[in-house]
């Protein structure tokens, strides 16, 4: 087995169990412990696990902890891939859509490219880029400009200022996490005043959010629960925070 398979099948395992050891997985791929110890390393690097005395456990980010987006790019692939194929089919050609920052709704804009006649608004540096190099003659790609953050969204009084002046059907919000008590929360101060701002340009607001994100919350919050028109999300998501979503939103899709 390669390294990078041998990191994959750990990291499953860190998020299926919530911790191994290096003794135990020694054992079950036939290596050495250093061996292990080195893939721990380039996973804790990543900012996909944290290291322990004797073994790994799963992340568990603090209210302004913000992980870049490279790291991020690496977590919920199948789901973050299920959720934006599932969202792409709430747009129609010829729609003035926005998408802000994250892992999901650059994973979005690679749907869109094939959506004719499309107007994208983003703060999202790697979702302009995605429609940029599609080059379709019939999008226009609005980048808002701003101050870029870890997770390569623009944010700040300029992009705010850029947004309260435009009119958008839809907007497609990534975040941080989400909960009953804070709603829809971000862990950078200044992304939640842009995200504010796409709200309030957005006749309706869809929230991408794979199943990590229930109960997780950020510093800073973006809107209630009950703003969101959709939430789409996955089948990890646990039974009892779906019903507490559908007790606040009119439609929670689970993409699967």
């Amino acid at each position: 087995m390669l390294a990078q398979q041998r990191q994959a099948v750990i990291l499953d395992r860190v998020r299926l169990t919530g911790g191994v050891r290096v003794t135990d997985l020694a054992a079950e791929f036939g290596v050495s412990d250093m061996t292990i110890r080195r893939d721990l390393e380039v996973l804790a690097d990543r900012g996909l696990l944290a290291k322990v005395h004797g073994g790994a456990t799963t992340v568990h980010p603090g209210a302004t902890d913000e992980p870049g987006f490279t790291a991020k790019s690496d977590r919920q692939r199948g789901e973050k891939a299920a959720i934006a194929a599932r969202a792409a089919h709430l747009v129609r050609p010829g729609m003035a859509v926005a998408l802000s920052a994250g892992t999901t709704t650059a994973e979005l804009a690679r749907c869109l490219v094939d959506v004719p006649g499309l107007t994208v608004v983003t703060n999202s540096i790697p979702a302009a880029d995605i429609l940029h190099r599609a080059a379709r003659p019939d999008h226009t790609v609005v980048l808002t400009g701003g101050v870029r953050t870890p997770s390569d969204a623009l944010v700040g009084p300029v992009a705010v200022a850029a947004i309260r002046t435009l009119h958008l059907d839809l907007l497609f919000l990534g975040v941080h996490g989400m909960s009953v008590r804070a709603g829809y929360t971000t862990p950078n101060l200044m992304e939640a005043d842009t995200d504010r701002a796409l709200v309030a340009a957005a006749d309706r607001l869809v929230v991408l959010a794979d199943h990590t994100k229930w109960d997780t919350v950020g510093i800073s919050s973006i809107a209630a629960l009950d703003r969101a028109h959709t939430v789409v999300t996955d089948p990890g998501t646990p039974d009892d925070a779906l019903a507490a979503l559908r007790e606040h939103v009119p439609d929670v899709v689970v993409a699967g």
